[in-house]
Parts: structure tokens; C-alpha cells; sequence
């Protein structure tokens, strides 16, 4: 059986950090992802082999049970627990004393050929008791951008995952870095094992003037100086449309006012936002007439 090399894959070495390995396989699923590489079944391939290395080395469990077991990860445990079932079965048929770790009797083999070689039933799974053991499939792991647009309202979107497309309806408010489930949709089970289950990590951009923190939202508004000294109206923005603003007078600079159920969806609760709070920012006029310093002037004097 073939050695599939996770690393090599991704082009770093076994010392890459977590940064290293988010890096290179954002990088690499670029490149080779099916929208940019239409019809082309080699790019389709390297996409399947970069989304299954992420998605063993990206998680700290997974990838020290590769490191240690190669391919044959998954079953890591079960080879752990055949190993000290079998040390006395392994002794007597002149196996010595070498465990699963150790090179006796299988120089050359890798962990799924000496499987099939003691339990008769290869790299699928053995049978422990006169019943053939059951492996659940392996779960995916996949991230999905949007924008903050795409997060403020319910759509439909369609994502590949090694191959298959996958149609999502994703609720109005996710957050960045949050992540879903998708039960079943990870690689097949082993001897009838249910499937394994697909992780989907989003990242939102931002790249608006409103700053989100939870369900709210943040942002600075211009007031001039005479409308915050003598009191007024506004015209502001909000997330999709305007809204207008009575200013009192004396208004500070960095004052600031919330309007109740402006802000973000709230995930998973239809109808339900949360505040957009607004920050006065008072500018002061510039390139003054002679006359408007004169008037500065007589105020400043009867302060």
C-alpha cells in the first residue's frame, strides 16, 4: 500500500507549526479549487489530497495519531487495543515480544498489511469477539468565507467538499469563526460504520465602516459644530438603510446614542437584531473667513 505523505502534500515538513499548515493549505486550496479550475479533473484530484491533509494535520489529536501511524491513523485506537489483546497470540506463533511499535515479524510492512496479516481483514477493521468491528468514517474539516453582507441574511450556498456539493442554508447572524456540523457528510464508514461528520469553520470580512462585536454594531458618525452646539438633525447610516437623528444641543464629542434593533441578526432567531450604537464625532470647521474668527473671537470673550 501506497504511503500517503499529509506533509508533503502541503509542502511543509513534520515541524510546521498550526500557523504553517493554515497557511499553506489556504494557499493551496486556491489554487486547485474546483471554481477556479473548471473541468479539470488533475486539479479536482490535488484539491481532494489538499483538503484531506488539512484536514489530519490541522487537528493536534489526529495528526500525532499520523505521525505515529501513518495512513492507518484512524484505527489508532483499535491497534492500540488489538496490540495488548494480541501480545500473548503474537508470542506464541514466534512473533516475539515486539508490540505494535517494534519491527519483529513485519520488517517492511506497513501497519495495514500486518492487520490483514493477524486478523485476516486488512486495514478496513478486524473481528474482535466473532463480530467484525465497526469504524466510524473520518470526519471533514472545511472553511468558508463570506462576506459580512452574506452574514446578515439567510441564503443558500453550494460548497464543495472532496468532490461532492453539498447545498447549505446558512441562518442570518453566523459569526466569525464560528463552526457548524454537518452529520454524515465525512468520509464512508468502515464494516457499515456510520459515515463521518463535516466541520465547517466560517471567516467573515468586514470591510465596512460598522464594527461588529456579538449581535451589535459599532460606528462613528460626523456631527458639525454647530449643529452639536445648537441642536439639530442628521441624516445617519445603518447596516441596510438611513435613519434620521434628532441632536441635542450641547452635544459632546464622543457621545453616544443606541438604536435598539439596528444592529446584526441574531443567529438562529428570525426578526431578532441586535443595537447599532453610534459615536458623535464633532468636527470643527476649517479655512475660517476673517469675519467667522471675528465671531469665534466675540464668543470666546463672553465665555
Amino acid at each position: 500500500m501506497a504511503f500517503i505523505d499529509y506533509y508533503s502534500i502541503l509542502g511543509i515538513d513534520k515541524s510546521a507549526s498550526e500557523a504553517d499548515i493554515k497557511k499553506a493549505y489556504r494557499k493551496l486550496a486556491r489554487k486547485y479549487h474546483p471554481d477556479v479550475n473548471p473541468d479539470d479533473k488533475e486539479a479536482e484530484r490535488k484539491f481532494k489530497e489538499v483538503n484531506e491533509a488539512n484536514e489530519v494535520l490541522s487537528d493536534p489529536e489526529k495528526r500525532k495519531k499520523y505521525d505515529k501511524y501513518g495512513q492507518d491513523w484512524k484505527h489508532a485506537d483499535q491497534f492500540e487495543q488489538a496490540g495488548a489483546q494480541g501480545a500473548g497470540q503474537r508470542r506464541s506463533q514466534g512473533y516475539g515480544g515486539a508490540g505494535f511499535g517494534g519491527k519483529a515479524g513485519f520488517e517492511g510492512q506497513d501497519y495495514s498489511d500486518f492487520f490483514e496479516s493477524m486478523f485476516g481483514t486488512g486495514a478496513g477493521g478486524f473481528r474482535q469477539g466473532g463480530r467484525t468491528v465497526k469504524f466510524k468514517g473520518q470526519d471533514y474539516n472545511a472553511e468558508l468565507a463570506l462576506s459580512i453582507y452574506d452574514a446578515y441574511k439567510t441564503h443558500k450556498q453550494i460548497l464543495t467538499v472532496n468532490g461532492e456539493n453539498i447545498r447549505l442554508t446558512i441562518s442570518a447572524g453566523i459569526a466569525d469563526g464560528q463552526t457548524i456540523k454537518i452529520k454524515g457528510k465525512g468520509a464512508p464508514g468502515i464494516n457499515g460504520g456510520p459515515n463521518g461528520d463535516l466541520y465547517i469553520k466560517f471567516t467573515i470580512q468586514n470591510n465596512t465602516k460598522f464594527q461588529r462585536e456579538g449581535d451589535n454594531l459599532y460606528a462613528n458618525v460626523e456631527v458639525d459644530l454647530y449643529t452639536a452646539m445648537l441642536g439639530g438633525e442628521l441624516v445617519a447610516d445603518t447596516f441596510d438603510s438611513k435613519v434620521k437623528l434628532k441632536v441635542a444641543p450641547e452635544t459632546q464629542n464622543g457621545t453616544k446614542v443606541r438604536l435598539k434593533g439596528k444592529g446584526f441578526p441574531i443567529y438562529k432567531k428570525e426578526g431578532e437584531f441586535g443595537d447599532l450604537i453610534l459615536t458623535y464625532f464633532v468636527k470643527n470647521p476649517t479655512n475660517l473667513s476673517t469675519e467667522e474668527k471675528k465671531l469665534f473671537e466675540e464668543l470666546q470673550k463672553l465665555r
